[in-house]
């Protein structure tokens, strides 16, 4: 039996606000255990990933479904350089305490695999003090976000300087009389391009900029991954 752990965690305070064991850790799993944390905790200004699935993908801007999902609901995805698990290193020793204590050796069943996770949560936040926090445990430290879950999910809107495209179902674009693919993550969603000169546009999703269009060649670049500051969200 495998058993992913899904946390989520207040870079801040350390909370642990989510550990969930998921079967498989896809998209379609991961969003109703973050939209349930969400809608109990608020929303963060940012979350920081790795850049692997279902958080990122190698697609334009790295976005994935999931954080495609993020941006329409206010959250800005962060993401660390691929091959540095020290730019995230709180949740990487974080995960190392929680297998130590709940999964060496895993429990017989995912029943019992999740409560032993409940059971470090609750301990993790209420009783264990942190070096980093003055020897108090996160639960002293946490305040929930002022930002509340929204009623409804909108997708962005844009200046009126913007061109605006609508991807289509195949993650392309209409562009000078053609086609142009930009990501099959953003099907559905509307795009804004802002021109620089002559020849490149820049793509944006929302507050993203995500690419840029060559508009000579008709095709897209792919940015550098852009590491923000931590910020004193979750993680």
């Amino acid at each position: 039996m495998r058993v992913d752990p899904l946390t989520v965690e207040d870079a801040s305070s350390r909370y642990l606000l989510a550990c969930r064991g998921l079967r498989q850790p896809r998209g379609w799993e991961v969003r109703p255990v973050l939209e349930q944390t969400f809608r109990e905790y608020g929303l963060p200004r940012a979350i920081r990933t790795d850049n692997g699935p279902p958080f990122a993908s190698v697609g334009l801007g790295g976005l994935s479904s999931l954080s495609v999902w993020w941006v329409k609901v206010g959250i800005l995805p962060e993401r660390i350089e691929p091959g540095h698990p020290e730019q995230n290193g709180r949740l990487e020793r974080l995960h190392r305490t929680l297998k130590a204590e709940t999964a060496s050796p895993p429990q017989s069943t995912w029943q019992r695999q999740q409560h032993a996770f409940q059971d470090f949560r609750s301990s993790y936040n209420e009783e264990r003090p942190h070096e980093a926090l003055d020897q108090q445990p996160p639960a002293q430290r946490y305040g929930p976000s002022a930002r509340p879950y929204p009623r409804r999910v909108n997708s962005p809107d844009y200046e009126g300087e913007m061109t605006v495209r609508r991807v289509r179902t195949n993650g392309e674009i209409k562009w000078n009389g053609g086609r142009v693919y930009l990501s099959e993550a953003l099907c559905g969603e509307p795009v804004g391009l802002m021109p620089q000169d002559d020849r490149y546009w820049t793509i944006h999703f929302g507050p993203l900029q995500i690419g840029l269009l060559d508009n000579y060649a008709n095709r897209t670049l792919h940015p550098l991954t852009l590491v923000l500051p931590l910020s004193p969200v979750y993680t």
